[in-house]
């Protein structure tokens, strides 16, 4: 396997004007235009019509993380804003801090922490007069620990609904409407807990899923929670100095054991986050299967590229049982654990066969893991959306790649 950290983000790169960037989602969620990438050629469709294009009997990964509120502005009464964007739980799982009452930690970007010269920020939210309070407990190297504090004897999760609003990506340069409440949440979003939406999945309708039924395409779910870091942009020369962000993902048991019975099938990512979750579900298989006493499976960053893990030879089906095993070894029917994997030019895909996903930022780690999947090719795939008028980035249109092999 040939390791990625030589990688020249500047390689991967193409001129997106802002206009081609969708700032609002279509009428219809399945109404947006479908790329089919399949060994080199290319199809345009819509997304209406995907289970035209998805082999009978395939699997579909899908991410079913739902998106908080988490972007909360406390005003002062100087008329100053303060914006606390909330990225993950300090030291503690999402259970727990959503459901926590009167007071929660949270690790926080803060927009204008200059203004913060009070110990405790106050405001009142909400048409019940939620009245939220946030201490700044803590500067990190990359962030903020912030504590929240609150007299209603309500969770964190319906705080959050009187108080956050929902995140749009930094690109879409607008203030929030109320649509985006529905529309930037997919219809099957079930565990709170992300900050950005897993975005491929916006396109799915009930529809679509009647479509996939008729075809005898079967469904199953995994959760990512998705950060901040996903829109983190690389500014390093090459990628060995770019710190990729660790996401949170939450697997069952009965989930692994279905990929188990199901893997020679084809087996299709919904999205850059399921794609991450199955690839990494393989390393931490391989991981157990090396060490069964080893307390956590995590991947990091690099480890995927190196001894000992390229040393294996296990198949997909016998990095997932071994993780299975371990997962009973240790009586844990779920797997909550963090994923650091970079996906780039030089991985080879070890469960997934196809991804289904938005065009993504130029020089973006996204972008990366769609040339891991189809090399060069990736630039035939960006060169014809945008000569044929696909929408761009979230709110926009996307395609269905068959990974080469």
């Amino acid at each position: 396997m040939i390791n990625p950290k030589k990688i020249s983000i500047l390689d991967y790169t193409y001129d997106l004007p802002a206009e081609r960037i969708a700032l609002h989602p279509l009428a219809e969620r399945d109404a947006s235009k479908l790329l089919v990438y399949n060994n080199g050629n290319i199809q345009e469709d819509v997304y209406k019509n995907i289970a035209e294009h998805l082999p009978a009997e395939s699997l579909l990964i899908f991410n079913n993380t739902k998106v908080i509120k988490a972007r909360i502005r406390f005003q002062k009464s100087s008329g100053g804003v303060i914006e606390i964007f909330l990225l993950e739980p300090f030291q503690a799982d999402y259970t727990s801090t959503l459901s926590a009452i009167k007071k929660t930690t949270w690790k926080c970007m803060i927009g204008g922490v200059s203004k913060w010269k009070e110990k405790e920020l106050s405001f009142g939210f909400g048409v019940l007069g939620l009245e939220l309070r946030a201490v700044l407990l803590e500067k990190l190297s990359d962030a903020y620990v912030v504590e929240f504090n609150w007299d209603e004897d309500i969770n964190f999760a319906e705080v959050l609904e009187q108080a956050g609003d929902i995140p749009l990506p930094p690109y879409i340069k607008r203030k929030t409407e109320t649509a985006d409440t529905e529309r930037y949440q997919t219809i099957y979003a079930k565990d709170e807990g992300s900050v950005a939406a897993p975005t491929a999945g916006l396109h799915f309708t009930p529809d679509i899923f009647t479509k996939l039924t008729a075809k005898n395409i079967l469904t199953d779910f995994v959760t990512l929670h998705v950060g901040a870091g996903t829109f983190k942009p690389v500014k390093a020369t090459t990628m060995k100095d770019h710190e990729m962000h660790a996401e949170w993902i939450d697997v069952s048991a009965a989930m692994i054991e279905n990929l188990v019975k199901q893997i020679d099938k084809t087996i299709i990512a919904v999205g850059t986050t399921s794609l991450r979750t199955l690839e990494s579900l393989y390393w931490m298989g391989v991981k157990a299967n090396l060490n069964t006493a080893i307390e956590q499976v995590h991947i990091n960053q690099w480890e995927v590229y190196e001894v000992p893990l390229t040393n294996s030879s296990l198949s997909a089906k016998e990095a997932l049982s071994s993780l299975l095993k371990w997962m009973k070894v240790n009586n844990r029917d779920r797997l909550f654990t963090q994923s650091q994997i970079l996906i780039a030019p030089g991985y080879h895909f070890k469960i997934a066969k196809a991804i289904i996903t938005n065009f993504h930022q130029p020089q973006s780690t996204l972008l990366l893991l769609v040339a891991a999947a189809i090399g060069n090719n990736w630039k035939k795939n960006y060169d014809y959306a945008m000569q044929n008028d696909f929408r761009f980035l979230s709110y926009g249109d996307g395609s269905l790649i068959f990974i080469d092999q």
